[in-house]
């Protein structure tokens, strides 16, 4: 995959964000309006988390 792609969809990711509280903590939160496959990677490389069947991820630290 390449590099750029990813990056710019987690920008993508941060930008239409939103903050949720998640009981102790808040958490970003974002549509997955995105290439799974894309998705899939970031989720694998630790930047973003969530339940497959979801319709939104996390972004992790």
């Amino acid at each position: 995959m390449d590099e750029t792609i990813k990056e710019l969809t987690l920008l993508l990711i941060y930008l239409t964000s939103w903050q949720e509280d998640a009981g102790l903590t808040k958490v970003q939160r974002s549509w997955k309006g995105y290439p799974f496959e894309v998705l899939d990677e970031l989720n694998e490389e630790g930047y973003i988390d969530g339940s497959k069947h979801a319709k939104s991820v996390y972004l992790t630290e």
